[in-house]
């Protein structure tokens, strides 16, 4: 296989590829995803708080677990 053949074959996975993503990018299944994401700058502040206190206790939770090999803890 000459340095040709496989450029033009990588050349083409790459168009697949392209077209495969953009397929998936502008199918209607992805649209409620898409537009959940788009909406997010608009989210309330309240929600990110939760989310911030939830994501803080789950790592108060993590850091508790672990004694750091500190064998007098």
């Amino acid at each position: 296989m000459d340095t040709g053949t496989f450029r033009g074959l990588i050349t083409f996975v790459l168009l697949v590829a392209f077209i495969g993503i953009t397929w998936w990018a502008y199918s209607k299944r992805r649209k409620p995803d898409f537009d959940e994401a788009a909406n997010l700058p608009f989210a309330d502040d309240k929600d990110e708080e939760e989310i911030r206190k939830q994501h803080a206790a789950q790592e108060e939770q993590t850091n508790s677990r672990h004694d750091g090999g500190d064998k007098n803890v």
